[in-house]
């Protein structure tokens, strides 16, 4: 399917309905790293079917909203990177580690106790089953190495290069099952690259590029200040951002929305797609087209309409749903109002 001018899609995460997940209890604590079953409504053997089910209902809300690429809303995963990281060999998920989040308070994390390895693919059931319900372009997330090797306690390796590497072979045979699949999209997830800014110099980057090793397919790259429901403070710019034009992924997710970011910065990534963050999430007031449509024209001078893509600041999974379907439905009203100036 041939995408229009400003095409829209989210960066990953759609809201969960209150009868599959416990939100209160999800906004209540850090974004789990090891498995939270207990945030789950529905009883284990009938999982599977609910997921499913929930999933179609956000395949449908990003369809009557109006978006152009799909995703699966992530409404099978606790947090945006525990169902893979924990899928993993050489991770002890029954005696988990301690890492400090990215706001310095210690969670329980995966254990590195062997060698990390790719058992079997993770998400290669929900690409298809996306794949098999909608037309549209479609997008699936994966985490990313780099977060991957800060999310976890390290009692293997002597070398935390070593350990991102081993990831980023995971993550590399992942995304090509994905392509297989049906994906159009494989966006990776790269958070603590923002966070972690020395750390991501020095064996990041190198892990970031391990992990799209032979992949041929259209890749994309998230990196962001944390959720805005959990991370409340905004700094004025990114402290790793430019390092991306040198790697072989094709879009960059940013977001410009709550931050006010300056898109100068965007003259720094001259060969990406841009996905572009229009909408604050901090904020539970819908915001109007116009509102969009004028942070959408803030980039123009820096990245031509040809390579953004028109997006939310980050995920939409803590968000009440309504106001996640109305934002949605403001970002592609937005980005019709800019292609029509454009002529697009």
């Amino acid at each position: 399917m041939s995408l229009p001018l400003l095409p829209t899609s989210l960066v990953g995460s759609y809201a969960q309905p209150d009868w599959l997940i416990d939100r209160p209890k999800l906004a209540g604590r850090f974004p789990p790293r090891v498995r939270a079953k207990e945030l789950w409504r529905v009883a284990p053997e009938f999982l599977d079917a609910a997921q499913d089910d929930a999933t179609l209902l956000a395949i449908r809300d990003q369809e009557r909203a109006g978006l152009d690429i799909i995703t699966d809303g992530e409404m099978r995963r606790e947090s945006y990177s525990n169902r893979f990281a924990t899928a993993l060999d050489g991770v002890d998920i029954d005696n988990p580690g301690t890492a400090l989040d990215r706001s310095g308070h210690p969670n329980p994390v995966p254990r590195v106790a062997g060698k990390v390895r790719r058992r079997h693919a993770v998400e290669v059931r929900d690409v298809q089953f996306l794949r098999a319900n909608t037309d549209r372009t479609i997008k699936m997330t994966v985490p990313g190495p780099f977060t991957m090797s800060q999310q976890a306690q390290n009692d293997f390796y002597g070398d935390e290069e070593e350990l991102a590497l081993d990831y980023a072979a995971a993550v590399n045979a992942e995304i090509k099952d994905l392509f297989a699949a049906g994906a159009d999209i494989v966006q990776i997830d790269e958070p603590y690259m923002q966070a972690r800014p020395e750390k991501a110099r020095r064996y990041g980057i190198k892990a970031l590029n391990r992990a799209l090793d032979g992949v041929t397919g259209t890749t994309a790259v998230h990196i962001c200040f944390g959720y805005a429901a959990i991370i409340h403070q905004r700094p004025s710019g990114y402290s790793f951002l430019p390092e991306l034009e040198g790697t072989a992924v094709r879009q960059v997710s940013i977001e410009t929305a709550q931050s006010g970011l300056d898109c100068a910065v965007l003259e720094r990534l001259a060969s990406k797609t841009i996905i572009l963050g229009v909408l604050d999430l901090s904020d539970m007031t819908i915001e109007s087209p116009r509102t969009v449509a004028d942070r959408i024209r803030r980039a123009l001078p820096h990245a031509g309409a040809e390579r953004i893509v028109v997006a939310p600041d980050c995920g939409l999974k803590y968000l009440p749903r309504d106001v996640a379907y109305g934002k949605m439905c403001a970002m592609v009203e937005g980005a019709r109002m800019v292609r029509r100036e454009l002529g697009g």
